[in-house]
């Protein structure tokens, strides 16, 4: 019991410390020796809480629910643990899930208001979910209906520089400038960027198959997660894209981060400007559910209009799913699949464009949402959507489709990168100090005619006083 308690302590303190993965560890081992002895009630039922805490901060939601509920089953009158696991559901998004759990909680700590907020909101969301599906049209009109482009007339305080019908390199330098001083687009470029690249990406291949030739270079990023400011880093400390640099950004450009606006309309604007050596994937946080949770939509309303945000969802759901790099590397944003006899050619076949939105299950949301593990075979997903794949899968799926590896985000990973499955699947993740809390570093990819894969780290940089999540209506960032 004394080492049970130790090694509680020990998680108690890593977690003090923001160090999730030993909170995890140690609150585990905590449970394995509690489990010798369970007559110890409010000790086990709180260390499973603990861990459902950590797992929370790891964004390993499915286990979160796991943990909360063997906690709830322990010690049925534990709050914390319904607390906890409301939590996780409402960030995966099952909101009747979540709800039970918070009219619990509100029920045992009237006086809380986070909670009382939080179940308020969770009922709102239960009926607009509903709401919308309701109303949900297949072939609903484009928010572009009703756009008079050509006789718009830009603000007459507007102080930038002039956007034509074609992009330039001149309007991106300003924009970069104004991005940097906290000043927004007049919604007539707003609407002419988004649109001019909805057109574009709208014609490429569900997965686009490129080469690096001689002289050349890519540079794949992972997850930027509206942090403008750490985008700019990667910029500055490794070349601005040009006619010989190209970028390949690997999905969840938008959410969390307070400055999603910026790096989706810069993204935009250097795909505008040179669509064939800038790319685009899909993550899934481009898609409108997360948006709406995430931050991204109240962005969109707080700094320009609703209409920008259906822009931008229109957008999101033409977006490549995929990109082939000299048929060596297969990016995409989440993982593998559920299915050993997915190949290349299956994702080529996909047509994108009949499911805007990935639902929970098929190739779009495997795509999007999966992850890989340490075991071999596949497990259930950590987040709670999707599931996990292990060695065993991504060395059977290179080996049948003649690759040398998966180029995979969607994870934090501390030190910004990470080298998995005996080199056959590597994650990038380019938001550093993600959310102003983890303390981990980004990175990036540099691909030559060699290619040969040389990873880049680097550290935040500071940016204005605005928290993540500042658009998001829900306090979830507060929650957790």
């Amino acid at each position: 019991m004394d080492a049970a308690v130790e090694l509680k302590n020990k998680g108690n303190e890593a977690f003090k410390n923001k160090d999730w993965p030993s909170a995890v560890d140690f609150y585990s081992q905590a449970i394995d020796k509690y489990d010798k002895e369970p007559s110890f009630f409010t000790n086990r039922a709180q260390t499973w809480s603990n861990l459902a805490q950590a797992n929370i901060k790891l964004e390993a939601y499915g286990y979160a629910i796991a943990d909360a509920t063997k906690a709830i089953e322990i010690d049925s009158k534990f709050t914390k643990a319904y607390y906890r696991r409301a939590v996780a559901n409402t960030a995966i998004l099952r909101h009747s899930d979540a709800i039970h759990d918070w009219r619990i909680v509100v029920k045992r700590l009237p006086n809380d208001q986070l909670a009382k907020a939080q179940f308020d909101s969770c009922q709102k969301l239960v009926k607009r979910d509903a709401f919308l599906k309701a109303i949900e049209v297949a072939d609903a009109p484009s928010a572009a209906e009703g756009l008079d482009l050509e006789n718009m007339e830009v603000a007459k305080d507007y102080d930038g520089a002039k956007l034509g019908d074609h992009m330039t390199q001149e309007f991106i330098d300003d924009m970069i400038v104004r991005f940097k001083e906290g000043k927004k687009l007049d919604k007539k470029y707003v609407y002419q960027i988004i649109i001019a690249v909805k057109d574009i990406v709208y014609e490429e291949a569900t997965m686009v198959e490129m080469k690096v030739n001689a002289g050349k270079k890519l540079t794949v990023c992972g997850d930027t997660h509206g942090q403008y400011f750490d985008l700019m880093e990667i910029f500055s400390r490794n070349g601005y894209p040009t006619a010989d640099h190209g970028y390949l950004f690997n999905g969840d450009f938008v959410d969390r981060g307070s400055w999603s606006c910026e790096i989706a309309l810069l993204l935009y604007a250097y795909k505008w400007l040179r669509p064939d050596n800038f790319f685009l994937n899909r993550g899934n946080h481009e898609t409108d559910d997360m948006n709406r949770m995430y931050g991204f939509e109240g962005e969109c309303k707080a700094k320009y209009n609703e209409r920008v945000f259906k822009l931008f969802s229109e957008s999101f759901s033409a977006l490549p799913l995929a990109t082939l790099i000299g048929d060596k590397y297969l990016v995409l944003h989440g993982g593998l699949f559920s299915d050993d006899n997915v190949t290349l050619d299956d994702i080529r076949k996909l047509n994108r464009h009949n499911q805007r939105q990935p639902g929970q299950s098929g190739l779009m949301m495997e795509m999007l949402w999966t992850d890989p593990q340490t075991m071999p075979g596949r497990g259930p997903s950590k987040r709670g959507v999707g599931l996990q794949f292990g060695p065993d899968v991504t060395k059977r799926f290179c080996e049948k489709n003649g690759l040398d590896a998966i180029i995979r985000s969607h994870e934090v990973r501390m030190d910004g990168w990470e080298a998995e499955h005996d080199s056959k699947c590597y994650t990038v993740f380019s938001a550093p100090n993600y959310c102003d809390s983890t303390g981990n570093k980004g990175a990036y990819i540099n691909v030559e005619s060699d290619y040969k894969l040389k990873f880049e780290q680097f550290d935040a940089v500071p940016h204005p006083d605005i928290k993540p999540m500042a658009y998001a209506r829900n306090g979830l960032m507060q929650m957790m």
